[in-house]
């Protein structure tokens, strides 16, 4: 049995994380704002993460074996957590992004399309953290998502006081209802009612991963050794003609297409730039993945079943 802190932890993947702990035999403390109470059984302290002096009044006298963070999208929220835990925990893992290796959003390595893009592009250990930017204005940090997860996870990886791990999950789907992204259901809508989808014209794969792998995966992942990046992501990468065939074969619809102009917004998860990542390290370390397209149309299922979500 491990002392477990989950930093979040109250919906999605995390939500099951915490299940999952619980039901391994590990003692769990979630963290956050109160929302959503924990299952029973699990402690629960009701602070704000970004107030140091509260969440440091909040936590106590207490010790942690792992702290798994699910909400730390910024360098100052990251600067909060070192300062917290530094003493109280021997292991920190943060639920990073595919996001940070998005060349539009920094100047990162070319890696040629096809290749699956390793941990190293992103090292955390050399990135610069500006701490001085409008990190807790809403929009700045929503426009600045990937910047905000690489400088978190620069600050986290040097703060010293523990070992550090970040988890770079892929697109997240599967849940119905739960996925609160609603990507998966914008496709599913518009393909059930006949709409278009707007796509680029050489639209280049990427990579998912199903909630409940990624929640495993962080489970392992409060058990194992390693440090710095890992990649999460299932086998099989898809383009957007990929996905939305899926979809079209368990909604027994034909999919309509439209190819965007320069410049024009295209469909989420249709890319014109490669960053789909590779998860070798990861299972070079014994997590087996499992593949896109066994848990794809399961997931296709469920949100075919849900209510309407919300375009995205």
């Amino acid at each position: 049995m491990q002392r477990i802190c989950v930093i979040g932890g109250s919906r999605y993947f995390g939500k099951l994380l915490v299940k999952r702990l619980q039901t391994a035999g590990h003692q769990v403390t979630v963290v956050n704002r109160g929302s959503t109470q924990p299952p029973a059984g699990v402690e629960h302290l009701v602070v704000n993460r970004d107030d140091e002096a509260a969440l440091a009044t909040a936590l106590g006298s207490r010790t942690f074996d792992v702290v798994v963070d699910q909400v730390c999208y910024t360098p100052v929220q990251a600067a909060v957590a070192a300062l917290a835990f530094a003493d109280r925990t021997r292991r920190y893992v943060m639920t990073s992004t595919i996001e940070v290796y998005d060349p539009a959003s920094a100047a990162l390595p070319a890696v040629p399309p096809g290749t699956p893009v390793p941990e190293e592009i992103v090292d955390p250990a050399t990135w610069r953290v500006a701490m001085d930017l409008p990190w807790h204005d809403d929009v700045y940090r929503e426009a600045h998502y990937a910047e905000g997860k690489r400088q978190a996870e620069a600050v986290l990886a040097s703060a010293g006081g523990f070992e550090f791990a970040s988890v770079r999950s892929a697109h997240v789907l599967g849940g119905g209802p739960q996925e609160f992204t609603g990507r998966l259901a914008h496709y599913v809508e518009r393909i059930t009612r006949g709409e278009e989808i707007a796509v680029h014209a050489k639209a280049l794969p990427t990579v998912f991963i199903h909630y409940q792998e990624l929640a495993d995966l962080l489970l392992w992942a409060t058990t194992a050794n390693f440090t710095g990046p890992l990649n999460a992501c299932s086998n099989d990468p898809l383009d957007v003609h990929g996905l939305t065939a899926i979809i079209a074969t368990q909604a027994g619809r034909e999919p309509v297409h439209r190819t965007v102009r320069a410049g024009e917004e295209a469909s989420p998860f249709s890319f014109d730039r490669h960053y789909a990542m590779s998860n070798a390290r990861a299972e070079e370390l014994g997590f087996s993945f499992s593949r896109t397209t066994d848990w794809l149309p399961g997931a296709v299922a469920e949100a075919l079943t849900a209510e309407p979500s919300p375009t995205v």
